[in-house]
């Protein structure tokens, strides 16, 4: 073989591993795929909403012993390095436990992305600068877990020793990339 052919092959080997390791990180493939979750939401009826927001640990009273639930706080999901929309709600139930609602979800597929609530600001920092959307895993933040589906509506329940007093907003976040996709202010 000769030494040209042998240096061809030899990089064209190196490509070949480069791609292959680049396809498995990046899943470009995940753009064009959406993951869609219909779960419908908790049967309970809804009476209110909370004067004290997350901190409020009133419990609502259930009417003729039927579950009933209260919102604590309700925003809508804003950009962050992809496009987001949709409605997050965190209720209280009657029997004390928590659960956050993600309503019409739309945001980019991707890999590792789950929902965190998060110590930091919904927004990013500095104004859009660099790692702007990068702050949510520098804090304290509560994984509610793996993202469901890019689309649709979702529930997560909150741990019932989770301290929401701190926390400030929702994240996407794609834990790959330590990114987030969009957020919303909990405040």
């Amino acid at each position: 073989m000769s030494r040209r052919r042998a240096l061809w092959l030899s990089v064209g080997g190196v490509l070949v591993v480069v791609m292959v390791a680049a396809l498995a990180v990046f899943q470009p493939w995940l753009l064009f795929v959406d993951r869609t979750a219909d779960e419908g939401d908790d049967p309970s009826a809804v009476v209110g909403t909370a004067d004290g927001g997350l901190t409020d640990t009133g419990v609502p009273s259930a009417h003729g012993g039927a579950p009933t639930r209260v919102v604590l706080v309700s925003a809508e999901l804003i950009d962050g390095e992809h496009g987001t929309s949709g409605t997050v709600i965190v209720y209280r139930r009657s029997d004390g436990s928590r659960y956050l609602r993600i309503d019409d979800l739309d945001t980019s597929n991707g890999p590792d992305l789950h929902v965190w609530l998060s110590d930091r600001p919904s927004g990013g920092d500095c104004g859009g600068c660099r790692d702007s959307w990068g702050i949510y895993d520098d804090g304290t933040h509560v994984h509610l877990g793996t993202l469901k589906g890019n689309r649709g509506s979702q529930n997560y329940e909150i741990p019932d020793s989770a301290d929401l007093s701190a926390m400030r907003s929702v994240v996407i976040w794609c834990d790959r990339f330590n990114v987030a996709f969009g957020t919303a202010p909990l405040a």
